[in-house]
């Protein structure tokens, strides 16, 4: 694994190379072609990629949310209690039921073609309220703080410009952060403006129990670095 000094000088290095084809076709094309380049190994493991650092790579003009951690709501019976009152059947297993939506701070969202529930954002907790005003489950301060720094002991934020399409995109990485230091209250705030919002992804076993499919905290990229205290250019 390269050390940071390293990386700083195989970020120029592929700044100074200028446009690169993808390496895998769709959204997550733009990570994968990056973490090739700083052979880098994909990962699902909650925690940082490169020594003490996160890597994030995203198009300066996507308009795509990024996902910053998964954690599911507590507490442990509040995605059965989700599946239960908002699940559809399945669109892949016969009898069972799923639930992929999002919620934000703005407004409710639609289930079964009625209002379903949105984020109460408090002090020190985000709470999931349904339109009638019941508590669904919540993710307090700590746990967030948690969640966040766990994979963002640091994050290194790489922008790209983007051209072209499908297998024929191709990208420019000439832009780069060093973020640090998670800061909650932004993190409320941006919640509140409905700019970071949660992807609600639950499927079930055969045995009717939950299954968290990665429910996910997503941002807007250009409000990413608001998330950190500390925020440093490093190309």
């Amino acid at each position: 694994m390269l050390t940071y000094e390293e990386f700083i000088a195989k970020l120029k290095e592929i700044k100074k190379v200028g446009w690169i084809k993808t390496h895998r076709t769709g959204n997550t094309g733009i990570g994968k072609t990056f973490e090739d380049l700083v052979n880098i190994k994909e990962n699902n493991i909650a925690g940082p990629d490169l020594h003490n650092f996160e890597l994030k790579s995203a198009r300066k003009n996507s308009k795509s949310m990024l996902t910053l951690f998964t954690k599911s709501p507590l507490p442990p019976k509040a995605n059965a209690g989700l599946l239960k009152k908002y699940g559809y059947p399945s669109a892949k297993w016969k009898g069972r039921k799923e639930l992929h939506t999002t919620a934000k701070a703005t407004g409710y969202n639609t289930l079964k073609g009625k209002k379903g529930f949105k984020i109460s954002a408090r002090k020190n907790k985000l709470i999931l309220v349904s339109a009638k005003n019941q508590e669904l489950g919540y993710w307090d301060k700590s746990t967030l703080k948690n969640s966040f720094e766990r994979k963002y002991p640091a994050l290194v934020y790489v922008k790209a410009e983007s051209k072209g399409r499908g297998g024929n995109e191709e990208f420019w990485f000439n832009e780069a952060y060093l973020l640090q230091e998670f800061n909650f209250e932004r993190f409320i705030e941006l919640v509140k403006q409905g700019l970071i919002a949660v992807d609600i992804r639950i499927g079930q076993y055969s045995d009717g129990r939950p299954h968290d499919h990665g429910t996910g905290f997503r941002v807007m990229p250009g409000k990413l670095d608001l998330c950190f205290k500390q925020r440093e250019q490093i190309l």
